[in-house]
């Protein structure tokens, strides 16, 4: 019987992140990790199951080549890390999930045998010793957590140099015992410096040399950071932003700079995306912009979230538009300011109110 690849990217560091930092943030973290991954498999590999912080790849009576194995286990690095990346430099939440997402690494073991197999509700996965030997392999005396470790049995399927290296691979021996059984392996330690990551599109910061057209302030009993989620948590606008028939957004995405999301009023959709502006040392803050309500050439909206003690802080709504036309600008200015401001009150009333039965439901 044909020999059959295992691969194993694991995300390190997961356990400690769930327990040490906000569970909802977290979660949504390493979903998008774990896509981040599967989206990174360019050479067909089957998916058996996701454990939780790490995937369980399979390819069915084949072993890649030398050269294909070392571009797939590169590419899955340049992913991770280049996302990594994007969420460091496009956060905007404070928390402790999204501040200490960047520290989380990467390590993936490559293994291969003779496979059996188990169907279950019509799932086909792989079972037996040679996957039990590559999950234990995951268990190993290696110093770092952000590495690349091919069995012995593969390398010398697919004829691997013990001490290979090249640019961003430096292999050398490695052996553990598991069940009274010495395993050999390879491994690498990946240096990120050595990878080249994906450029992303940086978040819009955008700068205003006039003060705010509009401007709206109000006291809240609640944290500035917690303020911040329901702001920024797009699922709890439909609690405060009335007049929205639905809003449309990524479920499994952390609001970050660049995000996107979509407002629905009157079948009319409105498309919005986050941006930021500077503030004061201390202050929290949020923006977002849209082009699409007529009259206006660009709207952006700002909520400037200062401290005022532990569990509360002051809120101030800034709202910003740009008119090019004599005659869009002679038109906010006799109608649209007004219906600005009644709905900019409006929203900060309902959120004072929704906030305040969050409050009420904790026992607060």
């Amino acid at each position: 019987m044909a020999k059959s690849l295992l691969f194993i990217p694991d995300i390190s560091g997961f356990t400690k992140f769930v327990q040490t930092t906000e569970v909802a943030h977290s979660q949504h973290v390493i979903a998008e990790l774990l896509e981040v991954l599967i989206d990174a498999n360019t050479e067909e590999l089957k998916l058996a199951e996701i454990e939780g912080d790490a995937l369980f790849f399979y390819k069915e009576g084949e072993v890649l080549s030398q050269e294909r194995l070392l571009a797939q286990i590169e590419t899955m690095f340049i992913a991770f890390y280049s996302h990594l990346k994007l969420l460091e430099k496009n956060r905007i939440c404070p928390c402790n999930a999204c501040a200490s997402a960047p520290n989380l690494q990467l390590k993936l073991v490559a293994h291969c045998g003779e496979l059996q197999y188990l169907e279950v509700q019509g799932n086909r996965k792989p079972f037996g010793q040679e996957v039990i030997e590559a999950h234990r392999l995951l268990k190993n005396s290696i110093d770092s957590e952000n590495y690349a470790l091919v069995s012995r049995e593969l390398a010398s399927a697919i004829e691997l140099p013990i001490y290979y290296y090249s640019r961003v691979f430096r292999f050398k021996e490695g052996q553990d015992t598991y069940d009274g059984k010495e395993v050999a392996y390879i491994y690498s330690l990946i240096d990120q410096s050595k990878l080249n990551l994906t450029t992303f599109s940086q978040g819009k910061k955008v700068s205003f040399g006039t003060p705010p057209n509009l401007c709206e302030k109000k006291e809240f009993p609640i944290s500035a950071s917690s303020l911040l989620e329901y702001i920024t948590n797009y699922g709890y606008r439909h609690h405060w932003v009335k007049g929205a028939d639905k809003f449309e957004y990524n479920e499994h995405e952390v609001t970050r700079l660049g995000s996107e999301h979509i407002c629905v009023v009157n079948g009319k959709h409105l498309n919005f995306v986050t941006v930021t502006k500077e503030v004061q040392p201390g202050q929290l803050v949020y923006g977002e912009m849209t082009t699409t309500p007529p009259p206006v050439d660009a709207l952006y909206q700002f909520y400037v979230l200062t401290p005022t003690s532990k569990d509360s802080c002051a809120l101030e709504l800034q709202t910003y538009w740009t008119a090019k036309s004599p005659f869009k600008k002679a038109l906010i200015a006799l109608v649209l300011k007004r219906v600005f401001k009644k709905n900019t009150r409006t929203a900060l009333n309902d959120l004072a109110t929704f906030v305040s039965q969050n409050l009420n439901k904790k026992g607060h």
